[in-house]
């Protein structure tokens, strides 16, 4: 399964969007951003699935909680950018 890495601009904003999504039936995770993906120190992420991804833009962004970033997890264990 493909899953998408949405970068917040903290903690909180991360933990807000995995609640948000998780009251919407989306299911969620707050993760640490890898070293690969982190521009600025650390950085936390909402981990969620290729399925959810558009409509868990759709809510955040609809909550003042734009992300920094969205990156896709490939295969290899790489990250990479994509734009939505």
């Amino acid at each position: 399964m493909v899953y998408y890495l949405i970068v917040c601009r903290s903690l909180t904003y991360a933990q807000r969007g995995v609640r948000l999504l998780e009251r919407a039936g989306i299911s969620a995770y707050l993760v640490r951003a890898p070293r690969l993906i982190a521009q600025a120190g650390c950085a936390y992420c909402v981990k969620v699935s290729s399925r959810w991804l558009e409509r868990s833009l759709e809510l955040m962004r609809g909550e003042h909680l734009n992300p920094r970033g969205v990156y896709q997890q490939l295969e290899n264990g790489d990250y990479e950018e994509v734009e939505v």
